[in-house]
């Protein structure tokens, strides 16, 4: 494992920014809308556009836990767009169903599908649920293969190699089977009781907890893999409708608004920033709209991730969106996330964009920035100081871009 750069650490919170709990942040509050079963309609998205314009600076970002943020949103104006989120079905009418764990769906799901009854049915019984830390979260993946792998969440629902449904405590590669989605919603539930008593308020995570499984929730059989390299949900037709991607996780709410036309019935939300359009007929639509959005599955900034970096983020000390939009333009012969490296821009050391490691790293640090090569934001780098002219020369020269 690499070793940790010893300098000083950005300021970690240990809860993410809601609706009922919104964060300040450089550029003013952050307010996050969890779109219930990770879908909202046409007119609830319209709705969250307007609000983006009206309370907040404009732009709507999708982040690594499929939720939608506004952003620059004063703390006079707040009250007001509550009180608008709320009547348009965008956010709890309670701080405290807020608080309850976060449901991410694999956005493929359909209804009446295993991933979409577990969500209706946990959606009925969290409120009975004891209180867990901010972050806990659960997965819902119940396809053919396991899609949300990488997507932190505390307990899954995934299926075994044999197609039976299973439940996963994060961490562990075995899973626990279930003869069906209301036994799973019974183990989860009663694993979340578990959780508590075993002392995980104090770990914060299940991946953290190390207490091993009590013995009724066993962790016995392997869980199934996907084959496939192919890239989850790659911009362009689907057959829900159509993909667009949003550039660095962030788009105005002109743009959004701009491809939400009238055949289409809702949007859903995933993990890797992109958008599934529900029901829109592609072939009706311009090849290569000029509206911001990704729509090319060979987009080079689909193989990148970056955070809002400065002025937007008061941790951050550089200005991350202009040099990764730079980077991308150099990469634009790349051949797209399917064979293009990760490289990841981050702010600070939390590397809220990317948790895992990227082939290329660039971390702000004091205004400059360190490159590390196959890690993570807060790992060693093998070079300090670096201006943005002399991070892309940098690159350009040890041919790093075409990774």
């Amino acid at each position: 494992m690499k070793e940790k750069r010893s300098s000083a650490s950005p300021r970690v919170r240990g809860w993410c920014p809601g609706a009922w709990r919104p964060m300040a942040t450089g550029d003013g509050l952050l307010v996050r809308v969890r779109p219930p079963l990770g879908r909202l309609t046409r007119a609830r998205m319209l709705s969250l556009c307007e609000a983006a314009e009206t309370w907040g600076s404009g732009l709507i970002e999708l982040t690594r836990r499929a939720n939608l943020q506004l952003r620059g949103v004063s703390e006079a104006g707040w009250p007001e767009l509550m009180a608008f989120l709320v009547e348009h079905g965008l956010a709890a009418q309670d701080a405290a169903a807020e608080r309850r764990p976060a449901l991410l769906l694999a956005p493929e799901w359909r209804e009446g599908d295993a991933t979409h009854e577990a969500a209706r049915l946990l959606e009925r019984r969290l409120a009975d649920w004891p209180a867990l830390p901010d972050k806990w979260g659960l997965a819902l993946d119940a396809g053919p293969a396991s899609v949300l792998g990488d997507v932190p969440a505390d307990l899954r629902l995934e299926r075994s190699v044999e197609g039976g449904l299973m439940v996963r405590a994060d961490g562990l590669e075995l899973v626990t089977p279930v003869a069906d989605v209301e036994a799973a919603v019974a183990l989860m539930t009663r694993l979340a009781h578990w959780f508590v008593d075993a002392g995980g308020l104090a770990a914060g995570r299940m991946s953290r907890l190390t207490a091993p499984l009590p013995g009724w929730a066993a962790a016995t059989a392997a869980r199934a893999e996907s084959s496939d390299d192919t890239p989850i949900l790659p911009p362009g037709t689907h057959p829900h409708g159509r993909v667009v991607g949003l550039p660095f996780g962030r788009a105005p709410a002109s743009a959004l608004r701009a491809v939400l036309h009238d055949d289409i019935t809702g949007v859903r939300v995933t993990p890797w920033r992109r958008l599934l359009l529900e029901g829109e007929h592609a072939s009706t639509r311009d090849a290569a709209p000029d509206d911001g959005l990704i729509h090319d599955a060979c987009d080079p900034r689909l193989a990148m991730d970056a955070c809002p970096g400065a002025p937007f983020c008061a941790q951050a000390s550089v200005a991350t969106q202009g040099l990764a939009q730079a980077l991308a333009e150099r990469r634009s012969e790349g051949p797209g996330e399917s064979a293009a490296g990760r490289l990841h821009i981050s702010g600070c050391a939390k590397g809220c964009a990317r948790s895992g490691p990227a082939e290329v790293c660039l971390t702000g640090r004091d205004g400059r920035y360190d490159l590390i090569l196959g890690g993570r934001a807060d790992d060693t780098p093998v070079a300090t100081g670096l201006g943005e002219s002399d991070a892309i020369e940098y690159l350009e020269t040890r041919d790093a871009l075409r990774l």
